[in-house]
Formats: C-alpha cells, sequence, structure tokens
C-alpha cells in the first residue's frame, strides 16, 4: 500500500518559516552560550552579548563596565548578584565604550584595543603564535589558548590579580593584588605571595613604606606555625574549601564542602578573605580571614594615622596632625606644625595611652627608666616620637616615622608625640574616627616641666605606694576572714555576716592614700622591702580611727 501526501503551498510556506525562526533562535541560543573564539573573531564592547560563557555557565568572560565610559576585559562570575570580577587584563588600562574590542587575530595574538585601535594589552605564548587556534573559558574560570590538538599555550591562570580559584595553582612566581578600593579596579597596596624565604605572607607596600603584617612580624615562621624549609613553594585551594601550602599554612572554609562556588580573593582592606557564593541570592559568604583584628593590618589608616574600633574600625589623627583627604582617610594624616632641630625651638611630648605605631625604630632599649627614653628621643632630631611599656622592665622605642598606628585596650604602654610648645593638645584631646569621636586618654608632657613621669625616682615612689596600700589591704582581709571563722566556730552556728563584719569593722578600717601619705610623713622612714614591696613607718592618734 503506498501513501502520497499532498502539500498546498500555504503549508509549505508555514514549514520553511518556522523551520526559519527554529534555526534562528538555536543560533542565537548558541552565540551567547559560547566558550570559545576562533582565530579571525572578537568581541566588542558595544554588543552586550558579546561574550564567552563557559560550559557549565559558572564564568562569563567578555567587557566589565564601571560607570559608562570604563570598561575591562574581565572574568567574573555568572550568578553572582554583582558579577563579581576575578581576573582582568587591563586592571590599569581601562578601555572606551565605542569602538574597543578583544580580538584572536589571525596571527594567533589575543589583543585588546581602545577605541583609537591602540594597543591596551597582549598576550605572548611561549610557542609560535601561529599555533594557537582558539582561545576558550573553562568550567574552572580560566580563560586559555589552545592549539589545533587542544594542548593549552597560555592561561589567565598564570596570571592572577586579586582572586585565586579553586585548583589554580599559586606558586612563588603569581601574587593576589588588591584593588585600590571598593568597586574600583586599579591595582592596590595590600598583597599576598610567598616570600623570599619560602613563606606566604602578606604586605603592604604603599607610597611611603613597605611593612609585612601577616603572618605576625614579631615571631618567626615556626612559632607562627609555618616552615621555610621546603622551596617548592607552591599552595592550593581545592573545591571543597581546604587551602594547603608547602609553608605548612593550611586552613579551610566554615562550610567545607563540594558543590560551593569559592573564591580566595585579597581584599582592598587589606584582609585575605575566603568567600562562598550562596546559590539562592547570589551573595557572597565569608567563611574564613586571615586578619581577626582589622585594626594589625598596616598601611590601612597611612601615613601617621591610628587605627581604632568604634566599634568597627576606623581611622583618626592624633593631635597636631589633620587628615590628608577628608574623602579618603586611608591616605593618612600630615601634621599642622613645623618640627625643626633647632636647639631655640621648644617642644614637648603628648602621650596617648594604649597607642602604638609599628616599626621604625630608630632604637630599642630594654630596663631604661621614662626618664632616658624621653632624652633618647629628644637628642635624636629624626626623632618624632617614643613608645614607652611598662610591662617588666621598662621598654623604649624611639621612632623616626608614624605608621601602621593602632590603639589597642591589651596594648601595655602608650605612644609620646613630639610636638612644637606652639601646638595646642591637652588631656581634652579627642580622636575623631569617621564622624565617630572616640575618646582617648591623651596627657600632655612638657619637657621641664614637673609631671607624673618628671622623674624616674617619683614614679618608684608611685609604685611603692600602691604595693603598700595592697600588703595593708590584704593583711586587712586576712584578719576579717580569721575572725569570722573563730565567730563562727564559738556560737556552734552561722551567725549573721553582718554581725561578724560589724565586729570586726570596729577594730579595723580602710586608710585612704591622703592618710597614708600623712601618717608615714610623706612615706620618709622605710623600715623595709621584700617581695610585695616597700614598708613605711606610720602613725596615727586614736581620735583619727
Amino acid at each position: 500500500m503506498r501513501y502520497q501526501v499532498v502539500s498546498s503551498p500555504k503549508n509549505v510556506v508555514w514549514f520553511l518559516t518556522l523551520l526559519t525562526i527554529t534555526v534562528f533562535f538555536h543560533c542565537s541560543a548558541t552565540a551567547k552560550t559560547q566558550n570559545s573564539l576562533k582565530r579571525g573573531s572578537s568581541l566588542s564592547v558595544e554588543d552586550d552579548s558579546d561574550f564567552l560563557t563557559s560550559p557549565d555557565e559558572s564564568f562569563t568572560c567578555g567587557f566589565h563596565g564601571v560607570g559608562t565610559n570604563a570598561y575591562w576585559f574581565s572574568i567574573w562570575f555568572t550568578n553572582s548578584k554583582s558579577r563579581t570580577v576575578v581576573w582582568m587584563a587591563n586592571r590599569d588600562k581601562p578601555v572606551n565604550s565605542l569602538g574597543s574590542r578583544v580580538s584572536l587575530r589571525k596571527d594567533g595574538s589575543l589583543v585588546l584595543t581602545d577605541v583609537d585601535g591602540a594597543t591596551v594589552w597582549q598576550i605572548s605564548t611561549n610557542s609560535s603564535s601561529l599555533d594557537v587556534e582558539r582561545a576558550e573559558l573553562l568550567n574552572s574560570g580560566n580563560l586559555v589558548l589552545k592549539d589545533a590538538h587542544g594542548k593549552i599555550l597560555w592561561q589567565s591562570f598564570d596570571f592572577p590579580t586579586d582572586t585565586l580559584l579553586p585548583n589554580q595553582p599559586f606558586t612563588k612566581s603569581k601574587k593576589l593584588i588588591s584593588t585600590l578600593g571598593r568597586g574600583t579596579f586599579g591595582t592596590g597596596y595590600f598583597s599576598f605571595y610567598f616570600d623570599n624565604d619560602n613563606v606566604l605572607k602578606l604586605m603592604y607596600d604603599g607610597p611611603d613604606i613597605s611593612s609585612l603584617y601577616w603572618p605576625d612580624p614579631d615571631y618567626n615562621p615556626f612559632d607562627n606555625g609555618r616552615t621555610n624549609y621546603n622551596s617548592s613553594r607552591i599552595a592550593v585551594l581545592d573545591d571543597s574549601g581546604n587551602f594547603l601550602s608547602s609553608d605548612k599554612l593550611q586552613f579551610s572554609a566554615s562550610d567545607m564542602g563540594v558543590g560551593v562556588k569559592r573564591r580566595l580573593t585579597m581584599d582592598y582592606d587589606g584582609n585575605l578573605r575566603l568567600y562562598s557564593l550562596n546559590s539562592l541570592t547570589g551573595f557572597w559568604v565569608i567563611t574564613w580571614e586571615a586578619m581577626a583584628e582589622m585594626c594589625k593590618v598596616h598601611g590601612i589608616c597611612g601615613k601617621n594615622g591610628i587605627c581604632i574600633y568604634t566599634p568597627q574600625p576606623k581611622c583618626s589623627c592624633p593631635p597636631g596632625y589633620e587628615v590628608v583627604d577628608t574623602s579618603n582617610l586611608n591616605k593618612g594624616c600630615k601634621p599642622k606644625f613645623n618640627l625643626t632641630c633647632s636647639q631655640s625651638q621648644q617642644v614637648k611630648f603628648v602621650q596617648i595611652q594604649q597607642v602604638d605605631f609599628y616599626g621604625f625604630d630608630l632604637n630599642y632599649s630594654e630596663s631604661i627608666s621614662f626618664d632616658n627614653c624621653r632624652k633618647f628621643c629628644l637628642e635624636d632630631c629624626r626623632c618624632e616620637a617614643f613608645s614607652y611599656r611598662l610591662t617588666g622592665e621598662g621598654r623604649c622605642y624611639t621612632k623616626s616615622a608614624l605608621f601602621n598606628g593602632y590603639k589597642s585596650p591589651n596594648f601595655p604602654g602608650s605612644i609620646y608625640l613630639r610636638l612644637p610648645m606652639s601646638v595646642e593638645a591637652s588631656v581634652s584631646t579627642k580622636l575623631n574616627a569617621s564622624d565617630a569621636c572616640s575618646r582617648t586618654n591623651v596627657t600632655k608632657v612638657v619637657v621641664g616641666s614637673p609631671s607624673m613621669y618628671a622623674n624616674s625616682s617619683k614614679r618608684l615612689r608611685w609604685v611603692y605606694m600602691y604595693w603598700f596600700a595592697f600588703a595593708v589591704g590584704a593583711v586587712e582581709i586576712l584578719f576579717i576572714l580569721s575572725a569570722w571563722w573563730l565567730l563562727f566556730r564559738r556560737h556552734g552556728a552561722a551567725a549573721p555576716i553582718e554581725d561578724g563584719y560589724h565586729v570586726i569593722s570596729s577594730q579595723f578600717r580602710m586608710f585612704r592614700y591622703p592618710e597614708l601619705k600623712k601618717a608615714t610623713k610623706n612615706f620618709k622612714e622605710e623600715l623595709g622591702r621584700g617581695a610585695s614591696g616597700a614598708v613605711y613607718k606610720g602613725c596615727w592618734q586614736m581620735k583619727e580611727w
């Protein structure tokens, strides 16, 4: 049996139209999700749909814009809310919004050109450019150039910017360098890298100074849980969120496990953070960070600046200084005075308690009195301040520059700023921190004038007085406890505490410091001393009790 299909011209037209539309949308969808760029092709900044997408659609590569006329050839997370950039070709040279393009030329070179045709960025391969067949964006977020056999001739993983992706090798030749600020892409001042001693470190490399701040520079690698014996200098972040390095640095994401999009980023504020992407909201969650105390990040408040907690870290200027740029407190502070080496210029020292400036020590001395420490600073024209610590024995640090300033309640000392006498700074001086004021105990110490720290013997006298008062208080407590025990034992039952205390307090009482000073005639006659301090002779009239 034979069948005959009869089609009218009208049906044929409808069929061809439907077929054309289907093919068009299929080709359009294919173009929008392409993951490779063949030789002789290009991506244009003017076409918002002109980009590469990884096969699993996790990453996108194309032109990323900020504002209306600044674009970067970049790779970003497709599903993140803010299209988080993980790699940039031209981070310090944005291109125009018109006429700019990235091309894989027929000679095999990948070139980024601006509106005027000028080459902004161009890659080179170890082999001949003629071997390059295509550019391809992989599921890992790695942009690669391949030859006809699929061999990788160049990859973006070898040239990270501020972010490390899972399974991206981090070696001695690589650095993560922060951006300048939030929402910007220019090269910043903070970096994460392998130092020459084979240890991974964080460094501030600013216009004025370079300073290492993580791991703690006050300790050697072994005390910081690292080793510098392995010279391979390689580290990697795996898919589960585990980071492992040849210097024994190890850490893991708090949500450790597979199936989560992650990134390790050197942030603009100087902290190294591991992020996980919430697939439902598109927002990032911090799952690990290197610095728990942001005020210990060097350079965060610039030259002469002090980082304080309010409770968030804020930048402040010390007495006698003012901000360089009110729109960016990270640029630090500048002096409102001119400090000279002339002997005719009278100077004073202003104390700021629990504040220190790390590094740039002219001298370091132990077991030294406050007077001698101050003298060291006075006699050295380069000295801008000195730090004095009372932990154990007196420690003195004279400073040639004021960087990495921070205020901490755990710091057992003070910084003493060297200022001209004409600069007003008093006990009421405040540290203003970015619209939030944080009151700091500031004491003026004038050279040559009496003060609490006028001489070492007076300070020792205060120390002895405190020990004496402590000893008297301890003895009184001992008598109270003994009498309380005897009273309970004598009556065979627990008497009211108030009654026992009344009996004892009628025989002993606490003495105030002015009374002790009067009774001992200003601590005139010392009877002896021991581990608890000195004991002085004192007399009271019975009517004074």
